[in-house]
């Protein structure tokens, strides 16, 4: 999978790359991908949002730690899956989202990962998210059932989201740059631990490099409160 890095006035210096990272958001219908998306680039929410017809892609340019990636996220709806298949070719993570006021969307997430494993590459990096956790009193998939699945099918980590009141919006996204980042051989300091504190999130430590040309990044563990 190629990762491209471009300096300014062609030097490709790593205090100055851009990375550029495509992440896809994958799910079931109305679990609120787009509006995540949404939220991640421009921090708004739509009560009124439609479903998206074909795909949504939106671009977004972060900085980590004084590195710069470009942050590309595409998601769609399954009827379109001939669209977005072709995503998954170039995809180097996939978010994963789960709606936890619907238990099938959670009953779906299997599905998905079968569907990240034969369209994309062997080294996409998944991160799974149970989004409208704003909605707390119609909850049917507790955060731990997540968390059990996360350990057991591999996924670097599970959090609670909502595009609704921004909770761990822009958390998912930072935690996946920064695992690629390190993933491609790039040092990034730990997560402070009062901040890793207010988050509903299980990090894995078996990560490997996504060009496979680097030592192993171990990310650290955490609990899942």
């Amino acid at each position: 999978m190629d990762l491209f890095r471009t300096g300014r006035h062609g030097d490709v210096l790593e205090e100055d790359a851009l990375w550029r990272f495509q992440i896809i958001l994958i799910g079931d219908s109305d679990v609120g991908k787009t509006c995540v998306v949404q939220n991640f680039k421009s921090g708004i929410f739509s009560e009124k949002q439609q479903n998206t017809i074909g795909v949504d892609f939106s671009v977004r340019t972060m900085d980590i730690e004084g590195k710069k990636v470009k942050v590309s996220t595409v998601c769609g709806q399954e009827r379109f899956r001939t669209i977005t298949q072709s995503y998954y070719r170039s995809a180097h993570g996939a978010i994963i989202a789960y709606d936890i006021t619907r238990r099938p969307t959670f009953d779906s997430v299997a599905h998905w990962i079968k569907e990240v494993e034969l369209y994309g590459a062997n080294n996409v990096l998944l991160v799974l998210i149970g989004n409208k956790c704003d909605l707390e009193q119609e909850r049917q998939v507790p955060f731990e059932e997540a968390c059990i699945f996360a350990k057991e099918t591999g996924i670097l980590a599970a959090l609670e989201t909502s595009a609704k009141v921004s909770q761990n919006v822009e958390e998912a996204f930072t935690m996946m740059a920064r695992e690629l980042l390190a993933r491609n051989g790039l040092l990034v300091k730990k997560e402070d631990e009062e901040n890793i504190n207010t988050l509903r999130v299980l990090l894995r430590s078996n990560s490997r490099p996504v060009n496979g040309n680097v030592a192993a990044y171990a990310a650290p563990e955490k609990t899942c409160c």
